[in-house]
């Protein structure tokens, strides 16, 4: 099968995915084995590919929004029938013993496995996932549309979950990349307002089309006071910023894998029972939870589409904000 294999971690510009053939995977006991039609394109590859992230596999295949169809089933494996469309997502695997899965917080799990980091992903034409952790997709969304779904619309769901927002809120957004844009779609539909602060100005009219309040730069203060926010962009020094927005007793969610350092700040900013938080991968029931949702809304996703074989210009237009929306890899039919 077709991959784009990273074989050492490398800064994007040096384009260190390599499109190769390998053998095709073989699922195992309580697995499926995937034929990929889509991968979404996440910041989190950009972690994995150029190290800020420590290397877990080597080689790997990236990739971890994976839509496609059932091809064959391991060994014990019946909760999805041959041809079912299906996702896979970045949790992949997790121990079901710690003590963390034991009360229910699977993303803490001691012993996780992610894929297209510490397991082959979806840069490719096929992939392996226990069943146990595979999505089936909501009829209505295509499979382009679909794939950003699983991670940047599940962890922006998550997030806005640990932000604690009520209808009638007030929320900021700070970066306004795949994860905003699925995010304010379900804050709307939960009647909360919505401020972007995102330093591009496509995305600042990206996001009042999609309902925001107010979209400014990413230091400028939002014209009111905020009850939550959310600091999608992976830059450290815009949470001094973000806590300075935020009412007393506000929450700042850090909605990112990686992040660059904090800088110091005044206690001022966090004083008056103010909450800073992070979010670490999801739970399945985040995963089950926002597809649901997803589909009621239902969730409208803008798209930047490249070839298997373009990965590498896919990654270099995300890390330069040239994306408009998510980027999405079309693996089936790929030339």
């Amino acid at each position: 099968m077709k991959a784009c294999l990273l074989n050492a971690t490398a800064r994007i510009e040096t384009n260190p995915l390599q499109l190769s053939e390998v053998a095709v995977p073989q699922p195992g006991k309580g697995e499926v084995l995937v034929r990929v039609h889509a991968c979404g394109v996440c910041r989190t590859d950009l972690h994995v590919i150029e190290g800020e992230l420590p290397p877990r596999k080597s080689p790997v295949i990236p990739g971890h929004q994976v839509v496609g169809i059932v091809e064959k089933l391991g060994d014990g494996s019946n909760r999805f029938a041959i041809g079912a469309r299906v996702g896979v997502a970045w949790l992949h695997h997790t121990d079901g013993v710690c003590e963390y899965c034991r009360r229910g917080e699977e993303n803490l799990c001691d012993n996780p496995s992610f894929t297209g980091y510490s397991v082959d992903g979806g840069y490719a034409e096929y992939v392996v996932a226990p069943e146990d952790f595979v999505y089936a997709i909501p009829e209505g969304f295509s499979d382009l549309q679909a794939a950003p779904l699983l991670c940047a619309g599940i962890i922006g769901f998550r997030s806005l979950r640990l932000a604690g927002i009520k209808p009638g809120g007030k929320l900021g957004f700070y970066g306004f990349g795949a994860a905003a844009h699925v995010a304010i779609q379900v804050a709307r539909y939960w009647n909360v307002t919505v401020y972007a602060s995102t330093r591009d100005a496509r995305h600042q009219k990206l996001a009042l089309e999609l309902g925001a309040a107010w979209a400014g730069g990413t230091f400028d203060a939002p014209p009111e006071k905020l009850d939550a926010a959310i600091v999608f962009a992976p830059a450290g020094e815009i949470v001094p910023a973000a806590l300075a927005a935020l009412r007393k007793s506000g929450v700042l969610v850090l909605g990112g894998i990686h992040m660059s350092p904090i800088p110091s700040f005044s206690y001022d900013l966090l004083y008056q029972e103010r909450v800073i938080r992070s979010v670490a991968n999801n739970t399945r029931q985040d995963g089950e939870d926002f597809l649901r949702i997803a589909a009621e809304i239902p969730i409208r996703m803008h798209t930047e589409t490249f070839p298997l074989s373009d990965a590498n210009r896919a990654l270099n237009a995300l890390k330069n904000d040239a994306i408009e929306g998510a980027a999405v890899l079309r693996v089936l039919g790929d030339g």
